[in-house]
């Protein structure tokens, strides 16, 4: 049998395994991709757990997780999510509040003739049928030697629509409280060292009246910011302005204005936005909701905050739930203002509460009482070392904390 030998065939090379540079590259780009992400996605978890239980950040964990967002660059996904919430949770429609919610207190008071302003009219409610109580002016907080109150409250429905909800209206008399703005880290921030920063010390508690929210965050605010001598941020011409005097007298007005001018006797200027209230009426944009607020605008019906001077100097302050920026500038009228200011926005942050205790004795938090009980927040957090944004107190003059030489009287009161 023949056999046919194969032809020699030369051993083959040995195989490479090795891949094209192009692949190698590719799983670099996408080891380091991952290891970013997961590295960044750690550094928000992180700071977002700090956030949630940093007290700074707001009172609820859902204002802290909107903080931390536009902390982080994701404030547009905030405000839609902001909106969206809103879309779905609007205020309830119709209804009534229990009567209890239009205030308590004295409505009539025994006073000096002279000496401070006449306490205000009672309010004119928004809503078609006032209720029993309602917009009428009750006596509260601190008073000066002499017993006269130097605030009054009153609540009223913020409109003919949502008729359950109420929202409450402080009236200062400036003749016996003197004005300050405490500063925070946060707003207006700054390396600056703030004499007026939260906590409010003991000595300046002893003739503490009332605390209230200011402003917007000073990016959001559309305005600038001096106090202590210090121009913290440059203060817009036509911007909204309160305008605390170094003799503790406050006021508000558009900043340029006659009377609206920087000069040695001024101590602080807060701007927010522009104004809300001019000559005793709503200003003319109000259907423009970019103009009041880089979140929410005027549109929705939410927590707000504003702040008015009447026609003889009285300070009016206006918070509560359910308000459009219409409705508003709608109660400061109806309050007496004939110029007024939106401050800020949402249930963290408009709080004001009055102080009771005995004249020249220290008060805390525990001393307060807010000026509606849905308020989000204590009174507390004026007294915290971490409230680190900006706030107005009024506090007795030194004249308001003696006694009269008349004996003089007047009622007064609704």
């Amino acid at each position: 049998m023949d056999y046919a030998r194969p032809a020699y065939r030369p051993p083959s090379a040995p195989r490479s395994h090795r891949l094209p540079p192009r692949v190698y590259w590719r799983r670099r780009a996408i080891a380091l991709l991952a290891a970013v992400t997961i590295g960044w996605t750690g550094y928000l978890g992180i700071t977002l757990a700090f956030a949630l239980n940093n007290p700074t950040y707001g009172v609820s964990y859902m204002a802290r997780a909107a903080e931390w967002g536009r902390s982080h660059g994701i404030g547009a996904f905030v405000t839609w999510a902001e909106t969206e919430y809103y879309k779905l949770n609007p205020p309830k429609v119709g209804g009534k509040p229990p009567l209890s919610a239009f205030g308590s207190g004295p409505t009539r008071v025994v006073v000096p003739a002279t000496g401070h302003l006449p306490e205000p009219p009672p309010i004119i409610s928004p809503a078609a049928h006032p209720l029993p109580g309602e917009g009428v002016w009750h006596a509260v907080g601190r008073r000066t030697a002499t017993g006269v109150p130097t605030v009054y409250e009153a609540f009223v429905r913020p409109n003919n629509i949502n008729t359950s909800y109420v929202v409450g209206v402080a009236w200062m008399d400036p003749t016996l409280l003197r004005a300050q703005l405490y500063s925070g880290s946060y707003i207006p921030g700054g390396n600056y060292h703030f004499t007026y920063s939260a906590p409010i010390t003991p000595t300046a508690s002893r003739t503490l009246v009332a605390a209230f929210n200011a402003g917007f965050r000073m990016q959001d605010a559309q305005g600038g910011y001096y106090t202590q001598g210090h121009m913290i941020l440059p203060l817009r011409r036509g911007a909204a302005s309160v305008v605390i005097f170094k003799d503790g007298t406050m006021t508000l007005g558009t900043w340029g204005t006659p009377g609206f001018t920087m000069s040695n006797k001024i101590a602080s200027v807060r701007q927010n936005l522009r104004l809300l209230v001019n000559n005793g009426r709503p200003v003319g944009d109000l259907s423009n909701p970019a103009l009041w607020g880089a979140t929410l605008g005027g549109t929705f019906n939410v927590w707000r905050s504003g702040l008015g001077v009447t026609k003889d100097g009285a300070i009016v302050y206006v918070g509560g739930p359910a308000m459009s920026i219409t409705d508003l500038a709608n109660v400061l009228v109806r309050a007496g203002a004939v110029r007024g200011m939106q401050l800020d926005i949402n249930t963290d942050w408009v709080q004001y509460s009055v102080f009771n205790g005995a004249l020249n004795a220290p008060v805390t938090g525990a001393n307060g009482v807010s000026l509606l009980n849905s308020m989000n927040g204590p009174p507390s957090r004026y007294f915290a070392s971490w409230w680190n944004r900006d706030f107005f107190t009024m506090s007795l003059r030194p004249s308001a904390l003696r006694p009269a030489h008349s004996s003089a009287t007047v009622t007064s009161g609704g």
